[in-house]
């Protein structure tokens, strides 16, 4: 298969309820008490606070050549700022409103991955096209010990990836320990195991900065850099620590 990282593969996590913003519509079909109780963890209360959300996204590649892209994202309006590549490897900056026609759709996808992989506690209560179960206390796919499964799975039809199913796994403390990701279509990876760690405060919201699982069989490393939070009213970033 192909590196994982290569950019057409590492869109995996791109699903069509990523497609609204976070408050623009109603919560998810099903909040469970098990998808609230991960999401406040994180930070869900205080999310109306914030005006802005920066970070860089990096993939570790073994020949070295990484991925790393870096958004703004203002959830508010939904408006995007990016610096990285483009499709064909280009540099790139550009800012877009992702409600706006012509918006640079090749550029969104990656921005919603991403998006994906910081955000997904409270993806998992915004998305409102998910089915979401509790499952009750499971081992964990990982190494040792065990933690409440929730089963996100999205509709058979849509979106960039159709019929996509999320296993995360929630500690006691409401914070994301691992997740399994199924790819509900034909393309590799067609499962990604990777554990949540590294987490750290960025004003309100609580992040895990460091992934370090398996795509298949081969590893795979995502990690975030640089991630602050401005909230409304003030001029200032808070880093993440």
């Amino acid at each position: 298969m192909k590196n994982f990282c290569e950019v057409d593969v590492i869109r995996f996590l791109t699903v069509c309820a990523l497609l609204l913003a976070p408050f623009a519509g109603p919560w998810a079909q099903q909040r469970t008490p098990l998808a609230e109780k991960m999401a406040k963890t994180h930070g869900l209360d205080s999310f109306g606070q914030v005006e802005g959300i920066r970070y860089t996204f990096n993939a570790a590649r073994p020949d070295g050549n990484n991925v790393v892209r870096t958004w703004e994202w203002n959830p508010k309006i939904d408006a995007v700022s990016y610096e990285g590549k483009d499709k064909d490897g280009k540099p790139v900056k550009v800012s877009y409103r992702r409600s706006q026609p012509g918006m640079p759709e090749d550029i969104d996808a990656s921005f919603l991955n991403d998006n994906y992989w910081l955000l997904l506690p409270f993806r998992v209560v915004w998305d409102q096209s998910a089915t979401i179960t509790d499952e009750g206390i499971q081992n964990l796919p990982l190494g040792s010990g065990s933690a409440e499964k929730l089963v996100v799975k999205y509709p058979s039809e849509g979106g960039y990836s159709p019929g996509d199913t999320w296993d995360v796994y929630v500690g006691a403390d409401g914070r994301v320990q691992e997740f399994v990701y199924h790819r509900g279509g034909p393309r590799k990876p067609s499962t990604v195991i990777a554990p949540w760690t590294e987490y750290k405060n960025a004003g309100p919201l609580l992040f895990s900065l460091d992934h370090q699982g398996k795509a298949d069989d081969n590893p795979v490393h995502i990690f975030f850099s640089n991630v602050a939070v401005k909230l409304t009213g003030s001029e200032n970033w808070i880093s993440a620590q």
